[in-house]
Formats: C-alpha cells, structure tokens, sequence
C-alpha cells in the first residue's frame, strides 16, 4: 500500500505514517547498528513495534536479488501472516547495561 525510502528522521518516518495509523496493526523494523531511537519513538506514538530475527528469516526461494524493496515486502508478508520471528526490544532502562555487557563479552573474546 505503501512504499518510500525516507531519511533516518523520526518526524518523517512518523509524517509518512500517519495516514494509515489507525488501519497499522504492527510494523516491522529490522535491527541495525542504531535502531533505538526509531524503535522508541514509533512505540511512544503507539505503533506495535515489532523487531525483526534477520537470523530466523528464512530466505524467499522465489527471490533472485535482494534489495531493501523486496526484503520489506517479503517482511511484510511475514509480519501479515503471523510467521515473522521476532526479537526482543528491551526496555531502555536496561539497554545501557546490557550494552555494556556485549562490549565486555567481545572484549574478553577477543583476548583469548
């Protein structure tokens, strides 16, 4: 229904959505190097925020190239027939530790 490529600004993202709030019962959003802030202020405007498993995706055999177009519909397939494999969005009181705790994880792999 919707297709656009928009710039890393929550005021677009949220702008570009607006018409289809109400009809929007979930949204996809894959795990980059800085999701949070997008993941955050989707949730504090009342989007169902869902994190995507890039992991658990299992790949669409009918896809020859993959691009961001066609891994957002097939996400969105996903998403619409209930089988996309989620992670879990922690809270943001927590993130700070369990951040921490990464950076320490390959920290002391890398030592070994």
């Amino acid at each position: 229904m919707f297709e656009r490529r928009l710039a890393n600004s929550l005021e677009q993202v949220l702008q570009a959505l607006a018409p289809f709030l109400k009809a929007l019962k979930a949204l996809a959003v894959e795990s980059t190097y800085n999701w949070y802030w997008l993941v955050d202020g989707l949730m504090d405007a009342g989007v169902n925020v869902r994190l995507v498993n890039t992991a658990a995706i299992p790949q669409y055999a009918g896809l020859k190239h993959g691009n961001d177009h066609t891994d957002a519909r097939h996400l969105a397939h996903l998403l619409r027939l209930n089988l996309l494999p989620e992670g879990y969005i922690y809270p943001r009181e927590q993130r700070a530790v369990r951040v921490l705790l990464r950076r320490r994880f390959l920290l002391v792999r890398q030592k070994i």
